[in-house]
């Protein structure tokens, strides 16, 4: 990367799922365009959601957010080019003070931690039998019983 001062910054759009393989196809080329233009800090996929409203008479997207690090050019090249792009519904690109960019390279830094943790056996967890049953704990008062009808 060149020399300049780069800062963070955060970009959600949402991705239009209404053809085939739409929205990984257009995730995969905003991802490889920032990959070129900067540092990627995290890739979240938040998949594909219904809308509380619609956008563009769809009911659904596929949001995905980049947290990264770049030149202060190319967020406004990067908001010109979603917006361009007929599958991207909606775009947001926010610049990250170095606090929340720290915060944000740590979870990263956890979510690719995770999977190794899940990996390795849980010899010393409780069996799901030692548990106590759903049946053997004791009634509230509040609740009403079952038997009584």
């Amino acid at each position: 990367m060149d020399n300049k001062i780069n800062f963070a910054y955060e970009c959600m759009f949402i991705a239009d799922v209404s053809g085939n393989d739409n929205a990984e196809a257009t995730v995969n080329k905003f991802v490889s365009l920032v990959k070129e233009n900067g540092e990627i800090i995290d890739v979240t996929e938040w998949g594909k959601r219904r809308f509380e409203y619609p956008i563009n008479d769809k009911a659904e997207g596929y949001y995905t957010i980049v947290t990264f690090r770049s030149a202060p050019e190319f967020p406004a090249e990067l908001e010109r080019l979603l917006n361009i792009d007929e599958n991207v519904m909606r775009t947001l690109i926010l610049k990250l003070d170095e606090a929340e960019a720290e915060k944000a390279a740590r979870r990263a830094a956890d979510k690719a931690a995770a999977p190794a943790v899940e990996e390795a056996p849980a010899e010393d967890a409780p069996a799901a039998e030692d548990a106590p049953a759903a049946e053997d704990a004791p009634a509230s008062e509040d609740a009403p019983a079952a038997d009584a009808e």
